[in-house]
């Protein structure tokens, strides 16, 4: 496996390597502090102001002057916050908004004083690019069409794997139509069936994933989330099958019709009216495009701007094991020895014959650097923290099920397979079964290991596995006999079991 860079010198050296975005939308402006540029970002501070700089730029043409003025101070606080961060670098977009608008390179100009940094108003075909890697460095393996929905534009492209193609960019943003609508939803549908209706980039999603980008779609996510009942809250990479997705925006517009939207709480007040048109756009692209699925990102324009800039050998690797890799570095005894344990557990699915699929042992190798991630807790807490850090954890590349997969791995490791420690129903129910028995059994084999082990690089590999039969054999090498126990005989056999084998810890003798 490639040597990894160690995060502990990122940790240390954050605050000279640390990077920032300020994105100046149409409807928020917001900033985002990454504690490093790295394949795997990690943001250390977020915050947004819903400005509405688009409210009402498409019929008059201007930005509000009361946003702009709303808009000014969020900069001057954001400029105050990355000196006192001690920001290494500051990068600045701005999207439809200040783009479209006759009085935006004013506004850019005075932006740019105050934040000391050239800002790039992006065209649509660039913004709809950067949404597009954005998807790429947060969704492993991405298929299908990101839609980013912002306040003043819908940009629209194809994403395969790490191939994006041409995108186009419509007036659909929340606060374009409701300015175009004149706050008539009737014409508001009318605007977005005419735009969407044929359009070619919607015309290949037939039976692929639709990428949903922007806050207001997070937002239904987040609606649909708690109204499901749904264990957990994280948005990215939350999936919902596209004939659920549409039953769930009509039905949204019904609320709204009746009066009723204004009582969800969980939505910021000023976020709340561009529902309603979140929803009307996401319902058109279901009825035209026709996927499988609505897949939430919260990878967009900031993440595909700071992916972009990546050298190409750091673009091409996993996310999700890069993201492993530096919590691995940050927070184990030892972090060589996931290492070891990535190739001790490929010798045991060898031997026991176990089948594994690419993204098995995708999820397997994440799950051998995430093994040691826990020990600082009290050991009677060590599984359910671990379990609440994985679940909820700000990495992407992954889906919600695998998630939930290394989450019960780790789970187990820590808390053992006894019946009075079973890991929480909600979290075991987001998985098949089988996937649910393959988690027990890597927690299993990692209970073993990191008893032989205490964690340690370097001890592993004098120990191997051979088969004879339904028999599965761990040898101990003559230097590290003396670490062979009856515990770890035990724990063994607990692990031969799980796959069906009886088991025998074998010392070695001296040649």
């Amino acid at each position: 496996m490639p040597a990894r860079p160690s995060a502990r010198r990122v940790a240390r050296d954050a605050a000279n390597e640390s990077i920032a975005v300020i994105d100046i939308g149409s409807n928020s402006v917001r900033l985002v502090v990454y504690e490093a540029m790295t394949r795997s970002l990690s943001p250390i501070f977020n915050e947004k102001t819903l400005c509405g700089l688009g409210r009402e730029v498409q019929t008059t043409g201007l930005l509000a002057p009361d946003a702009v003025a709303k808009a000014v101070t969020a900069l001057r606080r954001f400029r105050a916050l990355c000196r006192i961060i001690k920001v290494g670098r500051v990068y600045a977009v701005a999207t439809a908004a200040c783009r479209d608008a006759k009085n935006g390179p004013d506004f850019i100009s005075q932006a740019e004083r105050i934040c000391g940094v050239p800002i790039t108003i992006l065209t649509g075909a660039r913004e709809a690019r950067l949404s597009a890697l954005g998807v790429i460095a947060g969704i492993h393996k991405a298929d299908g069409i990101v839609g980013d929905l912002g306040g003043g534009s819908l940009e629209l492209i194809d994403v395969r794997g790490h191939r994006v193609s041409k995108g186009t960019t419509l007036p659909l943003g929340g606060l374009a139509l409701q300015d175009l609508s004149q706050k008539s939803l009737k014409r508001a549908e009318k605007i977005v069936r005419d735009d969407l209706a044929g359009l070619p980039q919607l015309k290949e999603g037939r039976g692929r994933a639709f990428y949903a980008v922007g806050g207001t779609w997070r937002a239904l996510a987040r609606i649909h989330i708690i109204q499901s009942g749904y264990p957990l809250r994280v948005m990215h990479g939350y999936t919902v099958p596209a004939d659920q997705a549409l039953d769930f925006v009509v039905r949204l517009r019904r609320l709204a019709a009746a009066g009723t939207l204004a009582d969800i709480e969980t939505v910021a007040d000023a976020r709340r009216p561009l529902l309603t048109y979140a929803a009307l756009v996401m319902e058109y692209i279901i009825r035209v495009a026709k996927p499988k699925s609505i897949v939430f990102s919260t990878y967009g324009v900031r993440e595909g701007l700071l992916y972009e800039m990546l050298p190409a050998d750091e673009r091409a690797e996993d996310g999700l094991i890069a993201a492993a890799g530096m919590l691995n570095d940050l927070r184990s005894r030892d972090p060589r020895h996931a290492d070891d344990l990535i190739a001790w557990t490929t010798s045991f699915v060898r031997v026991a014959h176990l089948r594994e699929t690419d993204e098995d042992r995708r999820l397997r190798q994440a799950a051998c650097l995430l093994s040691d991630i826990g020990w600082r807790a009290h050991p009677d807490y060590r599984g359910e923290q671990t379990l609440n850090l994985i679940t909820n954890g700000h990495f992407g590349a992954i889906s919600h099920d695998g998630r939930a997969f290394l989450a019960l791995a780790i789970y187990y490791r820590y808390a053992g397979l006894n019946v009075e420690n079973e890991a929480p129903e909600e979290v075991r129910e987001l998985l098949p079964p089988a996937m649910v028995e393959r988690a027990r059994v890597l927690g299993a084999a990692f209970r073993v290991a990191h008893l032989i082990s205490a964690a340690r690089g370097g001890v592993l590999p004098s120990t191997h596995f051979s088969g004879r039969g339904r028999k599965i054999i761990l040898k101990f090498d003559p230097k590290v006999s003396d670490l062979a126990a009856d515990r770890i005989g035990n724990r063994f056999k607990q692990l031969a079991r799980l796959v069906g084998r009886s088991s025998a810890v074998v010392k070695r003798k001296a040649q």
